[in-house]
């Protein structure tokens, strides 16, 4: 997972990308080969996460910052 420099617009730390990503609470493959993940930093505030797969595999995040409401529904339980 490689994380480029517009993920980190919103001053989120890596380690709380990662964090999220590991962590991920939902997990949505979108139609335009990105991923949506949505997990805890590690102080427990929700993120949304966006990477590009790759056709390897590998993922690059391009989009990190606080969970939006919208994406509520995603959450397991809501």
């Amino acid at each position: 997972m490689e994380i480029h420099p517009s993920a980190r617009k919103h001053g989120l730390a890596d380690e709380d990308i990662e964090h999220a990503m590991r962590h991920a609470l939902a997990i949505d493959d979108q139609t335009d080969d990105t991923r949506l993940y949505v997990g805890p930093s590690r102080s427990a505030d929700l993120l949304e996460v966006v990477t590009i797969v790759r056709d390897d595999g590998s993922e690059l995040v391009i989009h990190a910052m606080r969970m939006r409401p919208k994406y509520r529904p995603l959450l397991p339980g809501d």
